[in-house]
């Protein structure tokens, strides 16, 4: 083994493993498995025209000297981005730790317990500084949670306002201009109309819904919208507001003066700006409307033990059930940053975050005051961190400009030629020097050194908040860095991570996330720059990215790529504009239809009705493949409005489908465009391609076959590659050129979540082609070996023509419950006692588990995993056989907590040893379930979606 080679690093089985492996799934060497899994017709002829991969030091070097081309300079911009100071217990013991950044989205409560207190954290902290009733645990950026509240209000309208045709909404001028132009890419598919307006000149009409605002405005005003909210209501009209959450700890919270949602990013709270993110924004409402919020709510429950616990509530919202009733198609968000941003209320508290808001308005105010001294106008009446200075005539924004540039600042400058300056935590005595020789400069004039900091400064009676907040003990007890270092890990040991076992989700590539990769996500040159400077400032960002580009268009055969969608639900929705967008410049306005399979992950459809799409379902065959023959019929039946075809390949069922070729070829001779869902683009990379497959647009998860990691629930990462013919409707930015002009914004940000780009510009440079290509085989072979041992026991639900499965499979147990009254659900939560993730559970076909081990994992953790789930096949066989009790049994009670099994008075018929290590290994690396299982419906009925003090708790549990 290659020292040097970053890919054996990266690769779970040795050299010599790999030949077991293959001998035991029946093939003499890799290309003979490859030759009865890949269909022969979609094979690349050549390898990849990509550089040989850097060992890890190369690497380092390289993306140092990358990021010595970032300029980090005092940036004042603000627009909904500011320095802060993440503070270093957080740093180091959340961002810069596996346990955190390698666990995924907490479907299985009962090993998530931490990063759910984590989320539920925050959630709580939402509400109570917005003054809301409920919050969720994070979307993906302010400007989409803008358009969420909108498609939100929209779903609560009354039925008369349906069917009098209600459809327009009011959004006020002054909202941050990349949330407007997210709103317009959103409303208009949706049939809305989006009226853009000055908040002073609203009308009221019958044919409006809803209205949105910007607290404090996007020229840094506060104004007094009580009015504007009280004449709204009088017409059933819900009213949106975009807030700044650290304001809110000074100004009076929307929820005070009746918004009904309220909405922003929580940024401030210890995230870098990372140059437009990623960053969790926040959404919050009142208690009627929670059966209409998007994103995940993490709820309070109980176990079955009766004991606290938490999971995520009210699922029967998502997407992944609703599909195209779905109100949203958020998939991933944003929880490794709102676990940070919740982590920065508890270490701080009510009483610091005060403290950090006070300051900031305070040097704003002063600031203000010093500047007007030297013959400027300060225009904004009532503020909280953003002064708005208009210049004298003989002082011009180039000399402010030129000036501020060469003290290494960024200003922000309006239209008319006013600079905005917003200040952040970070602003220190020296910086605010900096700034008023600026303008004292400008205007050639002298300015006298503040002897004294400023203080005492206040906010306006009429805004300035007085009811409490964050009272919760969480965020009161945490002050020391010894006692929140524990708190953090204290939560940390009750999630399963990476840093534990192998997590075989299918359809979510849980790859390893090298250390290598992620070390730059702590470097100020790349999390310390906001995204709207001058991009000269930025050119180490942009090398990379412009690499990136390539190197993915090479991956995936497609002309360019943008880097702008900030999930993978939010690249699907991107590609399906992009095509809509295509149609509509030929002229083909009336091509609104999008055939999607039955197996397709729920985003599919969701996403293509917030195209304005209409879905038809093509059928499944009896081997789970698309039924070509219903495909055709279709595509010609709807020939004359067929818009494209969502597909996602090797299928959902965990197969490369040979007829692929011909099903693109049926849309394209009817006029349609092919988009390829790139979730399983793991089992693609240097084998074949989505364009040779004859895919138009497709989007890759970053966060799956790129190394990203999952952060708990997000960030995400779903850029789309696009044929030359589509390459000109790439996502525009309304402040950046970043390279496309195409359709309206997709995200707030110019190029989405830039700061976890170098993770995979790493993974590609330092896996090379060859690497890339090694880690598709294995990532196959893994799957196999997998199917191979398990078939027996359980039945592999669907095979490739050859009964060879991609890189993942489907692991039938419907048969066992049949037999033994044993459910999927069951053998996922027995999994647990052995110290493992469940697999996807119930997807894409009810009563199955699909798994996916990667590349990344080992032979002896896939034998682990094998014998772990041998071991429950035979336990299903004693409750079959009447060995065990078909009620009372090691799976129906799983998992078992310490708790439990060292209670005096243990009354099940089965003993302790079997439930605690039913083999010998788990011993050695025994992960304990902090709860047992949970009582998902109890907390449906009963919703707590805050902390609430135990006294509350247990007197609500007795309900």
């Amino acid at each position: 083994m290659s020292q040097d080679r970053f890919v054996t690093r990266h690769i779970g089985p040795r050299s010599h493993e790999i030949e077991e492996m293959l001998s035991a799934v029946g093939v003499s060497n890799m290309e003979e498995l490859l030759e009865q899994t890949v269909p022969a017709s979609i094979r690349l002829k050549q390898p990849l025209k990509l550089n040989e991969g850097l060992s890890e030091r190369r690497y380092y070097r390289r993306i140092l000297e990358l990021a010595k081309k970032n300029k980090v300079y005092n940036t004042y911009i603000g627009m909904g981005y500011y320095d802060t100071i993440t503070p270093a217990v957080i740093l180091r013991n959340v961002l810069e730790n596996p346990v955190w950044y390698t666990s995924y989205t907490p479907y299985q409560a009962e090993i998530s317990q931490g990063r759910l207190e984590a989320l539920l954290n925050y959630q709580t902290m939402v509400c109570s500084l917005t003054g809301m009733d409920i919050a969720n645990a994070s979307l993906l950026d302010e400007a989409t949670a803008a358009a969420e509240a909108m498609v939100m209000m929209a779903n609560l309208r009354s039925r008369k306002m349906v069917k009098d045709g209600v459809n327009t909404v009011i959004a006020d001028e002054k909202m941050w201009p990349q949330t407007l132009d997210v709103l317009r890419t959103r409303a208009v598919p949706l049939g809305f109309e989006l009226k853009v307006q000055s908040i002073h000149n609203i009308e009221f009409d019958d044919s409006v819904f809803g209205v949105l605002v910007q607290y404090p405005n996007s020229d840094g005003e506060v104004l007094d919208y009580s009015g504007v909210v009280g004449k709204a209501h009088e017409k059933e009209i819900k009213v949106a507001v975009a807030t700044d959450l650290l304001s809110l700890a000074v100004l009076t919270p929307p929820g005070e003066w009746g918004a009904d949602i309220v909405f922003g990013n929580s940024q401030r709270f210890g995230v870098p700006m990372g140059y437009g993110g990623p960053h969790a924004a926040f959404f919050s409402a009142r208690e009627e409307f929670k059966r209409n919020m998007p994103g995940r709510i993490i709820g309070i429950t109980k176990d079955i033990h009766g004991n606290r616990a938490l999971r995520m509530a009210l699922q029967t919202r998502e997407q992944h059930i609703k599909r195209e009733k779905a109100t949203s198609n958020i998939c991933t968000a944003q929880a490794l940053l709102a676990i940070m941003a919740g982590f920065f209320g508890v270490y701080h508290g009510p009483e610091g975050i005060t403290a950090i808001a006070d300051r900031i308005h305070n040097i704003a105010a002063f600031l203000a005051q010093e500047i007007e001294k030297l013959g400027y106008r300060q225009v904004n009446q009532n503020y909280f961190d953003t002064i708005r200075i208009a210049l004298p005539k003989h002082v011009m924004r180039e000399d402010i400009e030129w000036l501020s540039l060469e003290l290494e600042m960024n200003f922000r400058y309006f239209e008319n030629g006013d600079v905005g300056i917003s200040i952040d935590e970070t602003t220190n005595p020296d910086d605010i020097e900096w700034i008023i020789e600026v303008f004292a400069k400008a205007a050639n004039k002298k300015w006298q050194v503040a002897k004294e900091y400023p203080e005492g400064f206040s906010i306006d009676k009429k805004f300035k908040r007085t009811s409490a907040f964050m009272t919760e003990e969480v965020f009161n007890q945490y002050r020391s860095e010894t006692e929140m270092v524990r708190y953090i890990k204290r939560l940390a040991r009750k999630d399963i991570s990476l840093t534990h076992s192998m997590i075989s989700l299918g359809s979510c590539t849980m790859k390893l996330n090298a250390a290598t990769e992620m070390l730059p996500m702590s470097w100020i040159e790349f999390n310390g720059l906001h995204p709207f400077i001058p991009k000269n400032q930025a050119r180490g960002y942009h090398e990379m990215m412009e690499e990136l580009r390539r190197d993915l268009s090479e991956i995936t055969g497609m002309a360019d790529v943008s880097l702008m969608p900030n999930s993978g639900a939010a690249g699907e929705y991107a590609g399906l504009m992009v095509i809509q967008a295509y149609h509509k410049s030929r002229g083909d306005d009336q091509r609104d239809v999008v055939i999607i399979p039955s197996s397709a992950h729920g985003t599919n459809p969701a996403s293509a009705v917030m195209a304005g799409m209409k879905v038809v379902v093509v059928a499944c065959d009896e081997k789970g493949n698309i039924d070509v023959n219903d495909l055709r019929i279709k595509a010609e039946l709807l020939k004359e409005n067929l818009s494209s075809f969502m597909v996602t390949y090797p299928s959902t069922h965990g197969v490369f489908e040979s007829s692929i070729i011909e099903m693109c070829e049926i849309i394209h001779d009817n006029g349609g465009q092919v988009y390829m869902d790139g979730a399983n683009m793991n089992a693609q990379v240097g084998l074949t391609n989505p364009r040779l497959i004859g895919a138009d647009v497709c989007h890759l998860n970053l966060h799956k076959t790129f190394a990203i990691p999952h952060g708990g629930g997000g960030p995400g990462v779903g850029p789309i590659g696009v044929a030359p013919h589509l390459v000109d409707f790439l996502p525009s930015h309304p402040i950046m050129n970043n390279g496309h002009i195409g359709i309206t914004a997709v995200s707030g940000a110019p190029w989405g979540s830039a700061s976890v780009l170098p993770i995979t510009y790493g993974y590609i440079k330092m896996m090379g082609a060859e690497g890339l290509t090694e880690a598709t085989k294995i990532a196959i072979l893994n799957a196999n070996y997998l199917a191979t041992a398990l078939k027996n026991n359980y039945g592999i639900l669907y095979t490739g023509e050859n009964g060879r499965v991609a890189h993942e499979l489907i692991l039938e147990c419907r048969h066992l419950k049949t037999s033994a009254g044993i459910s999927e659900e069951d053998i996922a939560k027995r999994l647990m006692d052995y110290g493992f993730h469940a697999p996807t559970l119930s997807f894409p076909v009810h009563g199955t588990l699909m798994i996916e081990p990667t590349e990344s994992e080992s032979k002896g953790e896939l034998d682990r995993f094998i014998s772990a789930l041998n071991s429950i096949f035979e336990e299903v066989k004693e409750v079959e056989n009447g060995i065990a009790d078909k009620i009372d049994n090691v799976l129906k009670n799983a998992p078992h907590t310490a708790e439990s099994l060292i209670a005096n008075d243990w009354a099940h018929v089965y003993d302790r040893e079997k439930a605690a290590y039913p083999l010998d290994w788990v011993r050695d690396n025994k992960f304990w379930v902090p709860v047992g299982r949970v009582d998902n419906a109890w907390g449906d009925r009963n919703l707590i979606c805050t902390c609430g003090s135990p006294e509350e708790y247990e007197a609500f549990s007795k309900k």
